[in-house]
């Protein structure tokens, strides 16, 4: 059975889900910076980050998958990952390794995702390795601020230190998957017409 083309719908509880998740993110700069909680804004990026699936989940099951969809699901990715790396960075509870090994890669991946957008090749689809590094930087990231703030630090600091390098080691390998993706699309628009269809 072939799958559904996206619609070009904007409400729908997918969609609702994902805002959901975007509002969360000035929430847990908030906690973390103003209230220098470190062990909510802990929760807050382990909670958020493991429903990412829910919204995909949601999508495929009720038939709403749509084009907004499509990119405010890896936008909201994104966007929680950066500010907890960055917020982990500021606050001193992530390790140097990860967070700017997951800076440049965000870094490299939005310039590759800027080309193909500025030649009209849309976006790339998310692959599951992709998700897969996701999951493991969703347990990574609030495994070090927890064990920052005394929680478990005994168990939490090294599933912290396993789990960070494999979904750095993932997100990276994903990272250039991507870029032959891109290219590939790249390849695909600026191809001459065949001569059939001419």
């Amino acid at each position: 059975m072939t799958e559904a083309a996206p619609s070009s719908r904007i409400l729908t509880i997918p969609n609702l889900v994902s805002f959901v998740r975007l509002l969360a993110i000035p929430v847990f700069w908030w906690v973390l910076l103003v209230e220098d909680d470190v062990t909510l804004a802990a929760w807050i990026v382990f909670i958020i980050g493991w429903t990412d699936w829910v919204d995909g989940y949601l999508a495929r099951r009720l038939g709403q998958v749509s084009e907004l969809g499509k990119v405010l699901d890896p936008v909201a990715d994104r966007l929680l990952i950066a500010s907890a790396v960055i917020g982990g960075l500021i606050a001193g509870v992530l390790p140097a390794w990860l967070g700017w090994g997951l800076i440049a890669r965000e870094i490299l991946m939005g310039l590759v995702a800027l080309n193909l957008a500025l030649r009209g090749g849309g976006t790339v689809e998310v692959r599951f390795l992709g998700k897969a590094a996701t999951f493991a930087l969703y347990g990574a990231i609030p495994a070090f601020y927890l064990a920052a703030a005394g929680v478990l630090e005994w168990l939490l600091r090294p599933v912290g230190w396993l789990l960070g390098i494999i979904g750095l080691v993932l997100y990276w390998y994903v990272a250039f998957l991507y870029i032959g993706d891109s290219r590939a699309k790249i390849a695909a628009l600026e191809s001459p017409p065949h001569p059939e269809e001419a």
